[in-house]
């Protein structure tokens, strides 16, 4: 079967510093490709002699599939990620030929035609999934391969340890079309976790059935855990865009996206006055007010707000912190910015919510989740700014 050659992605503008950003923008978004292909080589490096895959769902955990796809391909990495088909089709029209890319989420019935015209392979987690797979292999000839994903102990997808068992016939036979076996850590960022040592020694006994099959079990916080469990490959994901792996110690990844939002409105508070929804923030003194364009409807989540009781998430403005005032809005945050010298806050200016020092992580500790769920929230109203990498060598 013939695969069609996909067609070039669209390239986004490009620009250096937010100097070059429509007046009209409201809020920035900046990807550092150059970040991510440095953590990317560190994971590289960490991982040897494992090759270390690249995870690209979810738009590229919210930073782009095209080109964080380029700019990985570019600094090596040869083996992608991706939940879905449609996302394959993205994936696949930014990589090079040769690139294996992977679609997590399973195989529905009646695809097959889907995956070869993209050239890529299906995870397979069920065995109605590998019968159908079989037929429309088959039927068409096809021969692009299929990953076979076992269930160790996360209980979501994946094939039970018995009916990986049940495959020990079909790995002898020599042309099994099973390229890689894969499984998942549910608590790998928990580094003394009991469920590691029990989700790892089921898969070594999986992994004996597999004869001559690649094995993949670590994600992001995975590779830290030792080479015992890095096995064939690693399937870094948050960990590429700057979230940390190692929850328990210092952050050994780089950042890598970064939004301001532009300051629309200074205001003058009396003491005593309220702001916000609900009025839950007081001014307990004479205070200036920046109000900033961006809300929970740009990712930026409502539990980062402040009250008479509790502190918020911080924003940088002028190279110094400022707290939150007040809810965050759908489309407006209010900071207080008395503590900053006279004019350091000016209208149309630029307000840091991520970056300057406030990490993603730190970001998700405000909102009440993980640095995951904040990235692949991020709004597409910011202007985007990608530097370095990829995208500065096409541009």
């Amino acid at each position: 079967m013939s695969v069609p050659e996909p067609k070039p992605a669209e390239q986004p503008a490009l620009a250096d510093d937010v100097s070059q950003v429509p007046a009209s923008a409201t809020g920035v978004l900046t990807i550092d490709l150059d970040a991510l292909a440095a953590n990317w080589r560190k994971l590289e490096k960490t991982a040897v002699p494992a090759e270390c895959a690249g995870v690209i769902k979810a738009d590229a955990y919210g930073c782009g599939i095209p080109q964080v796809a380029r700019t990985l391909a570019a600094a090596g990495c040869k083996t992608f990620f991706v939940a879905t088909l449609g996302e394959a089709r993205t994936a696949r029209a930014a990589l090079p030929d040769t690139a294996a890319l992977y679609v997590l989420d399973g195989f529905f019935q009646n695809t097959g035609e889907d995956y070869a015209a993209i050239n890529c392979r299906p995870v397979i987690g069920d065995l109605n999934e590998l019968a159908e797979w079989d037929m429309f292999c088959r039927r068409t000839g096809w021969k692009g391969g299929a990953a076979i994903h076992v269930d160790t102990g996360m209980n979501r997808l994946g094939l039970p340890p018995i009916d990986a068992q049940g495959m020990i016939p079909r790995i002898q036979s020599g042309d099994h079309g099973i390229t890689l076996v894969m499984s998942h850590l549910a608590s790998a960022e928990q580094v003394n976790s009991p469920a590691n040592a029990r989700q790892l020694a089921t898969f070594r006994e999986v992994t004996s059935v597999f004869t001559g099959v690649p094995a993949a079990l670590a994600a992001s916080s995975g590779i830290f855990l030792g080479a015992s469990f890095q096995f064939d490959m690693v399937r870094p994901g948050a960990a590429l865009y700057g979230v940390n792996p190692t929850p328990e110690a210092d952050n050994p990844m780089q950042p890598v996206a970064e939004i301001k939002a532009r300051i629309v409105q200074l205001r003058d508070l009396a003491r005593g006055d309220a702001v916000g929804y609900g009025g839950t923030w007081t001014a307990r003194r004479p205070t200036k007010l920046a109000v900033l364009s961006a809300g929970y409807a740009d990712g930026y989540f409502r539990a980062a707000s402040s009250n008479d009781g509790t502190r918020g998430a911080d924003v940088i403005i002028a190279g110094q912190r400022c707290p939150i005032a007040g809810r965050v809005s759908m489309d407006l945050i209010a900071v207080d910015v008395t503590d900053l010298p006279p004019k350091a806050a000016r209208r149309g200016h630029f307000a840091t919510l991520l970056g300057e020092g406030i990490t993603v992580d730190e970001l998700a500790h405000h909102f009440g989740t993980i640095g995951y769920e904040v990235l692949t929230n991020l709004g597409r109203r910011y202007h985007r700014i990608y530097k370095g990498g990829a995208a500065a060598a096409e541009s």
